[in-house]
């Protein structure tokens, strides 16, 4: 079933392609590739959190490797539904973690943020282990994963999010930098002000679950809101939006994209006229552009060097 849902994957990709290249290409990956699955990276609230990595075979160099966290409003989903969404950025060349996290019904916010940066920090450990290249590290997400992407970018270490996995049962060999930086972030259609989303003409309810009865519920929206971390120096940020979402307001991606420009962080918001919300956000055609927007932003940003090698040796 892994394998069938791998090709169908890439036939959607590739299906403009002639077919001796596109079944070059899977066969590539098939080759390419070693998939870890079910690696737990932290055990919390009685729940052991764990991803899936992607890593190139027999590499000799450290390689750029992609961190994707799944949505679903902090209140479903997980990393094998996502499965596919990932295929695109091993054609590119990039390792990828596939990343899982608590849930609403297990722990309320700020739990899933916590998880997050404690992945990051996961591989910030194995990376000599796995031939992971932090220097090239990007954080995507979809939805409240390209919120999560946006939070494990934009976190300073003094938000103290990351705490819970400073045991050393969760670490790896190597040392981990008091301030763990990515080389950027690929954000689609991510909640960047969750407080919005609380009250008011915007307010959704998967976001009021995440939040719960909490008595102090707008302080902790806003510690686990992206624009509360808007300043100069952050990674470069690439979000995708359709501009008829009726589950993340487009005018969110909006307002972000203004706000990294006023700090002077490099960022671009691409807008998908009509797109809406998950798979429906964009038709085949605008979904393989914006795989090679990304593509594009990447190499804009040093993580991808190769440019006419669609993978990376």
């Amino acid at each position: 079933m892994k394998q069938f849902c791998r090709v169908a994957a890439l036939v959607g990709l590739w299906g403009a392609m002639p077919l001796a290249q596109s079944t070059e290409q899977m066969a590539k990956l098939e080759n390419d590739f070693r998939v870890i699955p079910d690696i737990t990276y932290l055990t919390a609230s009685s729940v052991d959190a764990k991803l899936d990595l992607y890593v190139r075979r027999g590499n000799t160099t450290p390689q750029p490797t992609l961190i994707f966290i799944h949505g679903g409003g902090w209140t479903g989903g997980n990393k094998a539904q996502r499965a596919l969404a990932i295929q695109p950025y091993l054609v590119m060349g990039l390792n990828v973690v596939n990343v899982e996290y608590r849930l609403a019904k297990v722990a309320p916010a700020p739990a899933s943020v916590e998880d997050s940066r404690c992945a990051l920090k996961w591989v910030y450990s194995h990376a000599k282990e796995f031939g992971i290249d932090t220097q090239r590290l990007v954080v995507a997400g979809d939805s409240a994963g390209g919120h999560l992407a946006m939070m494990t970018g934009f976190l300073p270490a003094s938000a103290g999010m990351e705490r819970q996995c400073s045991r050393n049962e969760y670490l790896g060999s190597e040392p981990v930098p008091p301030e763990m930086k990515v080389a950027a972030v690929v954000n689609w259609y991510g909640i960047s002000d969750v407080g919005d989303l609380l009250d008011g003409p915007n307010t959704r309810s998967y976001a009021v679950t995440w939040l719960g009865n909490m008595t102090n519920r707008a302080e902790v929206a806003k510690a686990v809101s992206p624009m509360t971390y808007v300043r100069a120096g952050l990674p470069p940020v690439l979000s995708i939006h359709g501009d008829a979402d009726p589950t993340v307001p487009y005018q969110q991606s909006v307002a972000l994209h203004k706000a990294l420009s006023g700090v002077g962080v490099s960022n671009e918001l691409m807008t998908i006229p009509g797109g809406k919300h998950g798979l429906d956000c964009c038709n085949l055609e605008q979904r393989t552009t914006v795989y090679q927007t990304i593509q594009m932003f990447l190499r804009k940003h040093g993580v991808l060097s190769t440019p006419g090698n669609s993978v990376q040796r």
